[in-house]
């Protein structure tokens, strides 16, 4: 038996567009005039973290801004607007389906918050009971891409054996950094980006594309 380490609320659904909506939404509403547009917010992509990346522009700008405030509110309205409900991506509940057909184990394994897993969830009609393991940001010191969160999850799963599949680069150190091989599955904001070290860089999700470790 292996397990199958799904790495984060991108992999199962697109919503960086989502995210970056509400960001500049969160802005709007604190009086502040600034705007991501679709290739800022790719760059600022690179790295992991939302609230990172408001510090990041707010240095740029020589602003001062209550970080975890407009992180917070982002967060809310990125909920709000997942309540409309979003798809899974290619293959994405094949490979699952798949994965359990073969009596694999199925995780998912991320760094973002709980609420932002639950509303995810109930966005694409998956469900905890779904997964064996569902690891968040609470579970772990170090966010992505630390390798710890995976640490966790072969830790309580008992698998030697797992592969995993990250949308982002940051999500694929952290695979790479715990030993796992990682398939890369970008999101769309991270089409341009490298994934050094992937097993494999796909489109759509299979398990012929999810290399067995």
């Amino acid at each position: 038996m292996a397990a199958l380490l799904l790495g984060s609320i991108g992999v199962l659904a697109e919503t960086s567009h989502l995210q970056r909506g509400a960001f500049n939404a969160a802005f709007a509403e604190a009086g502040l005039d600034w705007h991501w547009s679709e290739a800022r917010y790719s760059e600022l992509l690179a790295r992991s973290g939302g609230a990172d990346r408001i510090a990041t522009e707010a240095k740029s700008r020589g602003a001062s801004v209550d970080v975890a405030a407009l992180h917070a509110r982002k967060s809310v309205l990125f909920r709000k607007e997942l309540t409309k409900g979003v798809p899974l991506r290619p293959g994405v509940a094949e490979t699952i389906q798949a994965a359990r057909a073969a009596g694999d184990t199925v995780a998912l394994v991320t760094t973002t918050s709980l609420a932002n897993v639950d509303a995810v969830l109930k966005a694409t009609g998956l469900s905890h009971s779904g997964f064996d393991l569902i690891l968040t940001r609470g579970d772990v010191t170090d966010p992505k891409p630390a390798p710890e969160v995976y640490a966790v999850a072969l830790a309580r799963l008992g698998h030697p054996a797992a592969r995993a599949v990250e949308d982002n680069p940051d999500g694929l150190r952290a695979a790479l950094g715990a030993g796992l091989t990682c398939t890369a599955f970008p999101g769309a904001m991270h089409e341009a980006a490298r994934f050094d070290g992937a097993s494999a860089v796909v489109r759509s999700l299979t398990l012929p594309a999810v290399p067995d470790p």
